[in-house]
């Protein structure tokens, strides 16, 4: 039982008058001597209410979020006693000392004045913290015995680490000699000449997790940048060699993240979640400037070589420039789309590099070194498939080694960024990276106590020799592939053996982490499938394929320039829905652009249907199609999007402002998503000599029975089509609808020629028609004469649908077989026409001939739909986005709304338009309406005829 409001009410009477939302019980009348011994409790407890016990805690929850020396709105700050009773500029003191109902902070809370505080949206304060206010204030509202910060007077309990476990490593630097190393754990720092061995000197004493260490230019000193969450942050200066104590940095209100030496040794930059940067004389530990800039925690600072400018990397998912000299910002750099956690300008001060949370490494060419300027976008890479959490610079700037929270780790060349080495999956993450002077060599510290030295490169010498495959018999499979198994070891460029295609390989990824690397030659230009067979058979593989050079170095397959940001409003998308992509500045965007998210490249295939709907992209339906390799994924609400161009390989875009991005040719999952989580890559030399397939889980996972099959074989372009709405039954007078949809293998995307030929006498077809190229599906329609009989078998077996495209300049056909059964149905409940609209400038009318309408990419024209009521009184709809049947692509039913193209009960006619967007190809089309009553009924066809887009006026 709570009895603060009891003790409150004793009070203050007018507590227990005020009505309250509920009440569990109500006091009985007791007895005098158990209201005297109720007294006494009230005056004890009223009696032990104090500012630093009592008062502080409730402020700290629920006040000083926004009101505190940093951030005091309306001029108002809780953070001390002085600054509570100070008040804001509007309303004065907020307490009345033993005037609990009428002082201004309780009038606020309990919502009498405005503003409510705290908001709405926030954590409340509860009734029984609220008693406490009010009978501290009923009793005087004494002040502390010393006014300190109440933000400073957190309490937080120390966590040892469990006994037999390593402590985490959290940082690290080299001495600029490269002889000895210094790592930070919590509280303290170690240094130390190798992993082995006991440390050289601990730095101890340090509050909380060190989360940056640093040698200063000369090495005599060391910086230690650590704090404790929600209390303070501090960076505390050491002697190398005495390991005195030399000064310490504060004034921070929460963990210091990083301390970064100028590189003359004079200026220290500080800064951590208390998003306020702060530079300081070393000398005597001067403040020069307080920079206020970010809107989230700066997670990493760095000096430019010259000392002059300032980079800071900052949850806000923004790097800034800060001129050294007076704290004036010269540039925001907004194009990462996560949080940044590390940032590093190259030796040579041209260009400056952040990553984090958005999973790329993004570079800049470094201009703006005297005053305010535009840093152009050099890269964008996308590197790792989890948030990058560290990075470092060799000491030549020839390479930069990235640290993933999946535990990858890779070497990248500068400044083309382009990914050297993939090295093995680390037993942990890699919380830090630290580059070791005057050598090719970094150290990667681990959340697991354990730390480890890598080469930048890979020495010939040091490459395992090349070990043969091992042949298997054919067996089933056909005499011109070769089957082979995997012979390991097999992860390094120099240990993949030589395959000759066709050619199906059999291997495990096992241990967990193990990649599989064959070579094979090929001529430049020439395309290969390379396929991987596993989770099909119910392995646990998911596969991730990869081609590299021979030397290791991925081939670039495309550059995709940014040339429009946006982003996902109103909702999210799985990885399968092709619908209701909402995105920030549709209305900017046009059919057939290519759309970038977080890695996946879809295309975007119809218009939203208004504000209340998004766009489809590519194909239309089913499971969504992605494009240059890239895997269909999950996208969150608000995630950042771009519209890109398609580049050459090779390309350097002018900057324009947003990023570009570099694709290799790599593939996780089907793009056509026929395969499942099987990877299928198609591949086109660039240029005669070997390459390297990689594969490997993308999960970094393992084991005995993760078995796959790879072909690697030349492309075998195709495709299929399957027929929708056979047994068809047709009313006299009407019409029914055919479907033809096809399914494209291997890169093949051209126009197919659908014929349906030998129709049953008194029966039409709107034949031939023809799925254009790059989309899936064209439908036709069947007409019944008034006087039409109902055929017999041979009339059905003898129709005929043929299928035919040109491959390569070859004619490929496919017999589709028959219609079925075609049967005579019951008399149409309705039928339908399309006729001219109100215009008839663009509509031609022939005897014999179908209605033609003329328009061009662009244009919009109207059109009138008529129905005739047979035996239906009720509203006649004709479909949404998908009612312009057969309409080539881009040409659609526009300004239909939500509701789509109807006809209203007691009314036989529609107005509708159609609209030919400016990727609309010239070219004649049979186009219909479908009539959505008693199994659907289609229209007479009428022909679209789509003209070329006139040529623009030229100026004189």
């Amino acid at each position: 039982m709570n009895l603060v409001p009891s003790v409150t009410s004793c009070f203050n009477p007018s507590w227990s008058a005020r009505p309250r939302p509920s009440r569990r019980f109500a006091l009985p009348a007791w007895p005098v001597a158990g209201l005297l011994v109720l007294l006494t409790f009230c005056a004890a407890a009223r009696a032990q209410i104090t500012f630093e016990q009592n008062i502080a805690p409730i402020l700290r929850t629920y006040c000083a979020g926004c009101h505190n020396a940093t951030e005091h709105e309306n001029d108002f700050s809780v953070e001390t006693y002085a600054a509570l009773r100070q008040g804001g500029s509007e309303k004065g003191d907020p307490i009345k000392p033993g005037q609990a109902d009428e002082s201004f902070l309780i009038k606020s809370i309990e919502s009498r004045a405005r503003p409510h505080m705290p908001p709405k949206d926030e954590p409340q304060v509860p009734a029984a913290e609220l008693a406490v206010l009010k009978q501290w204030i009923a009793a005087g509202a004494a002040a502390p015995r010393q006014d300190v910060s109440i933000l400073e007077s957190l309490v937080v309990p120390e966590i040892k680490t469990a006994p037999g476990l390593r402590p985490p490593l959290t940082a690290a630097a080299w001495s600029p000699d490269g002889r000895q190393f210094a790592v930070g754990l919590a509280n303290r720092v170690e240094l130390r000449r190798s992993s082995r061995g006991p440390a050289l000197r601990v730095f101890s004493g340090l509050p909380g997790k060190v989360n940056a260490v640093h040698f200063a230019p000369d090495g005599k000193h060391l910086i230690a940048a650590s704090g404790i969450t929600g209390l303070s942050g501090a960076a505390q200066l050491w002697e190398v060699a005495g390991g005195r104590k030399v000064r310490e940095f504060g004034g921070h209100r929460d963990a210091l993240y990083d301390a970064e030496f100028s590189p003359d040794g004079r200026t220290l930059a500080t800064a951590g979640y208390d998003r306020v940067i702060k530079l300081w004389r070393i000398s005597d530990g001067t403040l020069l400037h307080a920079i206020a800039g970010h809107n989230g925690a700066v997670f990493d600072l760095a000096f430019d070589p010259s000392g002059t400018v300032l980079a800071s990397a900052s949850a806000d998912q923004t790097v800034k420039l800060w001129r050294v000299a007076d704290g004036a910002r010269l540039d925001t750099l907004n194009q990462p789309q996560g949080e940044l956690n590390a940032v590093a300008f190259t030796p040579d001060g041209q260009h400056l590099l952040a990553a984090g949370n958005d999973k790329r490494i993004h570079l800049w060419r470094f201009v703006s070194k005297t005053g305010p300027a535009l840093n152009p976008v050099v890269h964008s890479r996308f590197a790792h498939e989890a948030a990058i959490t560290a990075f470092d610079l060799s000491a030549n700037g020839k390479f930069l080694i990235t640290s993933a929270a999946d535990r990858t780790l890779k070497l990248w060349s500068l400044p083309d960024l382009t990914e050297r080495y993939a090295y093995d999956l680390q037993p942990d993450l890699a919380a830090a990276i630290a580059a070791r002077p005057k050598a090719d060599e970094f150290l990667a510290v681990r959340l697991d106590g354990s730390l480890q030295l890598y080469e930048a490169k890979v020495s010939p010498a040091k490459k395992p020799r090349a070990t043969s495959l091992v042949t298997k018999a054919p067996g089933s499979a056909s005499t011109n592939v070769t089957q082979l198994a995997e012979a390991e070891p097999n992860n390094r460029p120099a240990q993949a053996a030589s395959v000759p295609w066709p050619a199906e390989i059999k291997g495990v990824i096992d241990p967990p982490g193990d990649a599989d690397l064959f070579r094979f030659r090929a001529r430049a230009g020439e395309e290969f499938t390379l396929a991987i067979h596993a989770a099909q058979s119910k392995s646990p593989l998911d596969s991730r394929l990869e081609v590299l050079h021979a030397d290791g170095r991925p081939v670039e397959q495309v550059v995709l320039q940014a040339v429009r940001d946006s982003w996902f409003t109103f909702r999210g998308k799985d990885s399968d829905t092709v619908d209701d992509f909402r995105l920030h500045n549709w209305a900017e965007m046009e059919l057939d652009e290519y759309f970038y998210a977080n890695g996946e490249v879809v295309k975007l295939w119809l218009y939203p249907r208004g504000p209340d709907s998004g766009y489809k992209v590519y194909p239309g339906e089913g499971r969504r199609q992605t494009y240059f390799g890239t895997t269909a994924l999950t996208h969150a609400l608000n995630e950042p999007g771009y519209i890109v161009t398609p580049l050459p390989p090779g390309t350097e875009p002018v900057p324009n402002g947003l990023p570009v991005y570099r694709l290799s040719y790599e593939n996780d999952d089907d793009p056509s998503r026929r395969a499942g989580a099987d990877s299928v890559l198609l591949f086109t030399a660039p240029a005669s000599g070997d390459y390297l397939v990689r594969v490997r889980d993308t999960r970094g996972l393992g084991g005995t029975n993760f078995h796959y099959t790879l072909a690697v074989r030349e492309q075998r372009p195709g495709f299929s089509v399957t027929v929708e709405g056979k047994d068809p039954k047709v009313s006299p007078g009407s019409g029914r609808e055919i479907s033809f949809v096809a399914q494209r293998r291997e890169g093949f995307m051209g126009p197919i020629r659908i014929e349906l030929t030998n129709l049953p006498i008194g029966f039409s077809a709107s034949s031939p028609l023809e799925i254009e190229a790059g989309q899936i599906r064209a439908q036709a329609t069947l007409q019944a004469a008034t006087n039409a009989v109902a055929p017999d078998t041979n009339a059905d077996r003898a129709v005929k649908i043929i299928a035919t495209a040109r491959i390569h300049g070859r004619a490929v056909t496919h017999e589709l077989g028959t219609l079925g059964n075609i049967e005579l149905a019951k008399p149409a409940k309705v039928t339908v026409a399309i006729r001219p609209g109100k215009d008839r400038s663009f509509v031609k009318e022939t005897p014999g001939q179908p209605l033609e309408f003329t328009l061009r990419p662009g244009q919009t024209i109207t059109a009138l739909v008529r129905a005739t009521r047979h035996d239906f009184k009720e509203r006649i709809e004709l479909g949404v986005e998908d009612c312009g049947r057969n309409s080539p692509h881009g040409v659609y039913v526009d300004n239909i709304g939500l509701n789509g193209l109807l006809i209203v009960e007691g009314q036989t006619e529609r107005e509708f338009f159609l609209t030919a967007s400016k990727v609309a190809s010239p070219g004649r089309r049979l186009f219909h309406l479908r009539a959505r009553v008693d199994g659907d009924h289609v229209s007479q066809p009428v022909l679209l005829n789509i003209l070329p887009v006139l040529p623009a006026a030229i100026p004189r």
